[in-house]
């Protein structure tokens, strides 16, 4: 099972040095999810972090960014977005029902399923599927190596996207949480809870 840590929506001063660190505990995919920011931004927070691992960042926008720093990717967080005009490269896209999963699966490398749980990051988001469902698209085989679950994915549930045969699970607001990005400088807690979950996705 795959381990997708996406980042803080915002950005924050330690950032890079958690992310590098981070890479270097063996983080093997980013995403880097900044929506409505500058790309500016998003250049700064790269050129801060080593050039060896830029392979394994993916980009949500400003997707110039992948070619301009030889990335891993680009994802679409929209289902009816279009891809890139001459885009050749990896693509993964968000989906949120699971009507449109077979349809997405054929035409992504990979797709992310939202509102698996209710979100930590962003509480107002909550989860939109029933277990039962969850259950009823995994017998389908709608659910697969393909299929990573999001929206609200801890260590309390890896056992369970595991279970519904989740090809990996994208973490956010479980791993940030433990950070407070204005008062703290210690980020000990956040790099161990990392290694639990790697652990845990086995």
């Amino acid at each position: 099972m795959k381990l997708v840590i996406m980042t803080k929506s915002t950005f924050f001063v330690e950032e890079d040095k958690i992310l590098t660190t981070l890479f270097d505990e063996g983080m093997d995919s980013l995403h880097l999810f900044k929506p409505e920011s500058s790309p500016m931004y998003a250049e700064r927070l790269l050129t801060l972090l080593p050039q060896n691992y830029y392979r394994k960042i993916t980009v949500h926008d400003h997707f110039y960014l992948k070619e301009e720093y030889g990335l891993g990717g680009i994802h679409l967080d929209n289902p009816e977005e279009a891809m890139p005009k001459g885009y050749r490269g990896s693509i993964g896209r968000t989906c949120t029902t699971l009507d449109n999963l077979k349809a997405m699966k054929k035409e992504n490398n990979y797709v992310f399923l939202k509102n698996v749980f209710d979100c930590i990051e962003f509480p107002d988001e909550k989860s939109t599927f029933s277990m039962e469902a969850l259950e009823e698209a995994a017998s389908k085989g709608l659910i697969d190596k393909k299929v990573y679950a999001l929206g609200g994915m801890s260590l309390d549930n890896v056992r369970i996207a595991k279970k519904l045969g989740f090809g990996g699970i994208v973490v956010c607001g479980d791993l940030w949480n433990r950070f407070d990005i204005h008062n703290q400088l210690d980020y000990k807690e956040l790099i161990a809870h990392f290694q639990k979950l790697r652990k845990a996705v086995g």
